[in-house]
């Protein structure tokens, strides 16, 4: 056993996952609640039983807007004329768990607040949903908080697409895999994205005030940077992994980034391509009045090549796609136990599409190594013969657990 594995094994050791879920006017279930085990979690049963709430609902206890990346108020459950009393039909979803973290066990709970706000003007209200979030009890105000005691990776079908389509899912998806080292990505990313719909709204309207527009440029691009340098960082480090530890049967691959100012940060200093990025913005500012086609870190794609056949992923037949996407996954969970010092959990939909009975074993076998807690869904039940005894099985049908 070589040294990488040997450690792997020792943090493995130490269990970190959902010990309880309960959830309650989620989706399709008015109340569930499960007790798991730190162990493959099989989740059976036919399209549309609420498989996939199951693993949603896991990743609303990481920072985030899931891996439906859905509207708070699309989530609650929709309740029947019978449970409907007078004219109060509001009602709000939550997910509660108990989880571990190297054996530690920590509280999480978050629902959805409804807040109503006068509008003094006209003495109209407004009524919005908010997300609320506790750990042990104790209310947050930064969800990158949750990144201290729980993480997440997931496959879902539609990432079967991921290397297909537009450059937004993709730069996405590399998002996701950055906020697990770095917890203030997140907040980062949402900031620029705030600065951008601002500074993209003042263009619209046609206000030219230059000292506005120059302040919101230097912030967006001082945040722009920070983002590049982030997910450049993560590239190294996945690239890395895998090149000294290549996989014994996914395939190896090699990673990019394809961006303006990623790329200019190969060859000059952070501060340099701040300057270029600010000045870059106040020359695009004519773009923004015709199209919204304006270069930055917005605009950032996320490119991955097959090493064997030095091909881009978006030339690899479906099963090649699957397998260079669970080769990333892969390579991220390892480095997050190394790095983190705790094992993620992974969120795994369907994930045996497109796999032939070699890899699909292979990565069963993987999971079970690495003793991660994965929470796997499928309609056949049959796919997971490997894993006979060895993980906890439910079946559901018509919103329950068996």
């Amino acid at each position: 056993m070589n040294f990488l594995n040997k450690k792997l094994q020792e943090i493995s050791k130490l269990k970190s996952g959902v010990k309880r879920l309960t959830l309650t006017d989620y989706r399709n279930y008015k109340s569930l609640r499960i007790n798991a085990e730190i162990s493959p979690i099989i989740i059976t049963g036919e399209n549309g039983s609420g498989k996939t709430n199951i693993l949603e609902a896991i990743s609303f206890l990481t920072p985030g807007r899931g891996l439906r990346s859905s509207k708070l108020s699309d989530i609650k459950r929709i309740r029947s004329s019978e449970e409907i009393n007078g004219l109060n039909t509001e009602n709000a979803w939550s997910v509660a768990a108990d989880i571990l973290k190297n054996d530690e066990e920590i509280s999480i709970g978050t629902a959805v607040q409804r807040v109503v706000r006068e509008n003094t003007e006209d003495d109209d209200f407004h009524k919005f949903d908010r997300r609320i979030v506790k750990i042990n009890q104790q209310k947050i105000t930064q969800q990158s908080e949750l990144g201290k005691y729980i993480s997440a990776i997931w496959i879902t079908p539609q990432m079967d697409r991921l290397f297909s389509g537009g450059p937004q899912p993709r730069r996405s998806f590399l998002d996701r895999l950055v906020y697990a080292f770095d917890l203030e990505h997140a907040k980062r990313t949402a900031n620029f994205e705030h600065l951008y719909r601002q500074w993209f709204q003042l263009l619209k309207s046609g206000n030219r005030d230059v000292h506005w527009l120059q302040s919101i440029e230097s912030d967006m691009a001082s945040l722009g940077v920070a983002i590049a340098a982030a997910r450049r960082e993560q590239i190294a480090r996945l690239n890395t992994f895998i090149e000294n530890e290549p996989d014994d049967i996914f395939p190896d691959i090699r990673i990019e980034l394809d961006g303006t100012v990623e790329k200019m940060l190969d060859t000059e200093p952070a501060i340099k391509a701040e300057d270029f990025y600010a000045e870059n913005l106040a020359g695009q500012r004519n773009n923004v009045l015709y199209n919204d086609s304006v270069d930055g870190v917005n605009r950032t794609d996320f490119k991955v090549f097959l090493k064997k056949k030095n091909m881009p992923a978006e030339l690899c037949s479906t099963g090649e796609q699957k397998a260079l996407l669970i080769s990333i996954i892969l390579a991220q969970t390892k480095c997050q136990i190394l790095n983190k010092g705790f094992t993620p959990v992974l969120l795994l939909d369907e994930v045996t599409t497109h796999l032939d009975d070699q890899k699909r074993d292979a990565l069963l076998q993987k999971i079970y190594d690495l003793q991660l807690q994965a929470w796997i869904t499928s309609t056949e039940e049959s796919n997971f013969s490997l894993l006979q005894n060895k993980a906890q099985y439910f079946k559901i049908k018509d919103g329950k657990l068996f």
